[in-house]
């Protein structure tokens, strides 16, 4: 079990950049990884990319269904995607959130299809191939990873709408005041 870490917020300045390439796969990137799960289960999240707590590392954790309703559960260290040609892509018009951005969501079409290549915590080559959940949560924590929020990918009008929309709500929290 590892423990939870408090998530990052849009604005912070590690979600902007692209992050660096782990080059060290031992006890502290395994006990990282531990902290990403306690993490995202703890926001009740499917996917957390390590930039979301604050380390600007090419790591992300996972744990959602694809298409088919299976249940996928994993890591990956230094991802690249790859998503089908053109052509042959097929989008998913789906709804998008992201725990960097609570309670926020947006439809934002992605393939409908994706894989991703990488490593394990030891080191060890690992691919994931995602349909459904699976597929947008792989394209989002990469995107995590390489600087980008979903909502960069919205149109400027809808992304304007969001970050209002996440702004008023976090106002309304912070006015609340306890008896």
């Amino acid at each position: 079990m590892g423990e939870v870490r408090p998530i990052v917020y849009v604005g912070d300045p590690v979600l902007q950049h692209p992050c660096e390439p782990v080059t060290r796969f031992d006890e502290e990137l395994a006990a990282l990884v531990d902290d990403m799960f306690a993490s995202m289960y703890a926001a009740e999240g499917v996917g957390l990319a390590a930039n979301q707590i604050g380390v600007p590392l090419r790591v992300f954790v996972y744990d959602c269904p694809d298409a088919d309703g299976e249940r996928h559960r994993g890591v990956v260290v230094n991802p690249a995607l790859d998503l089908p040609g053109l052509g042959e892509r097929h989008l998913d018009p789906g709804d998008e959130g992201c725990l960097s951005v609570p309670g926020q969501y947006a439809p934002l079409p992605r393939p409908d299809h994706a894989t991703v290549h990488g490593f394990d915590t030891a080191g060890e080559p690992v691919t994931v191939e995602g349909t459904g959940l699976l597929s947008r949560c792989l394209q989002h924590e990469t995107d995590h990873l390489d600087g980008y929020l979903y909502i960069d990918r919205l149109p400027a009008k809808r992304r304007k709408q969001v970050l209002a929309a996440y702004e008023e709500a976090r106002s309304a929290v912070a006015d609340i005041s306890p008896l």
